[in-house]
């Protein structure tokens, strides 16, 4: 109930006019096409990126040519002995390079991501050259990857290196594609499972989006680059380090809020992200600044 009567207050006033407290630790939103910043919050303080990783892991696998119809076995290399996090796809089974894609980018699975790299043409150490050939090319001077699931801590980002990414990733069809599917079905070991996405955005409701992807470590937080349309406005938002599922939800329901706001409005200002969330105490007037 209060989190009606908060969005109802949203709605009714200008975005210009009040500084919306957001609870993900860094934050950047740019205007598709002008690379207008709506919005900032840290977004050059470095931080661990977790499965948004998989996104360079899948533009450097689409750069290589390899044939996406070629059958690849999960071995038991990319079982993840760092974090021990859990797969729905055992080891020894069979499939496409394509359907491999698909889990690594929809439901983010860690074993396909490293089977991703391990099968990469050349190898382990092609497919590290390549993503640190990426990562120059896109002119990300603040980003280290390391390996291709995102579960180590050390493959560290920051918003403003990452909308490079997002921007670049949205150019691949099958990326956007796959990204924003939300449920598909994959034979594994000639059973039919079902897969959905880690975005529980993708398909909601008055959401249009053109590309997707979580990330989620201890080190990390929550993460999420999505490329979104509201109220015929294109923008792709970064999302760092959120305490919960629940807070990055909201930071991106806030910032749609945002940009349908601003609709209509010839030259929208640049927002400046509150650091503090709401607290329960006498009205007073509001400190806040905004960048302008």
């Amino acid at each position: 109930m209060l989190k009606k009567m908060f969005a109802a207050v949203l709605m009714t006033l200008s975005t210009a006019a009040i500084a919306v407290p957001f609870g993900s630790q860094s934050i950047l939103v740019v205007e598709d096409g002008t690379g207008k910043v709506l919005l900032e919050k840290n977004s050059n303080v470095v931080v661990p990126i977790a499965s948004l990783t998989k996104l360079m892991t899948a533009m450097v696998v689409l750069d290589s040519k390899a044939n996406m119809q070629e059958e690849i076995s999960i071995d038991r290399e990319d079982v993840d002995t760092l974090k021990h996090s859990t797969s729905r796809v055992p080891v020894g089974a069979t499939l496409s390079r394509h359907d491999v894609l698909q889990l690594a980018l929809m439901s983010s699975d860690n074993r396909a991501a490293a089977s991703l790299a391990r099968t990469f043409p050349g190898g382990p150490t092609a497919f590290a050259v390549a993503v640190n050939a990426k990562i120059k090319a896109l002119g990300m001077h603040q980003t280290v990857i390391e390996e291709p699931t995102g579960l180590s801590p050390n493959n560290q980002s920051t918003a403003a290196d990452l909308v490079k990414m997002a921007v670049a990733a949205s150019r691949y069809p099958e990326i956007s594609r796959i990204t924003t599917d939300s449920k598909d079905v994959i034979q594994i070991k000639g059973r039919d499972v079902e897969y959905h996405n880690t975005n529980r955005l993708v398909g909601a409701k008055g959401w249009d989006i053109g590309l997707s992807k979580t990330g989620y470590t201890n080190e990390a937080g929550r993460c999420l680059i999505m490329r979104i349309k509201s109220a015929g406005k294109f923008a792709t938002m970064i999302l760092l380090n959120a305490r919960a599922n629940s807070v990055r939800a909201m930071d991106a329901v806030n910032i749609r809020r945002m940009l349908a706001a601003e609709n209509g409005i010839e030259e929208p200002k640049v927002m400046r992200a509150s650091v503090s969330r709401h607290k329960k105490a006498p009205a007073k007037p509001s400190k806040r600044r905004r960048a302008k």
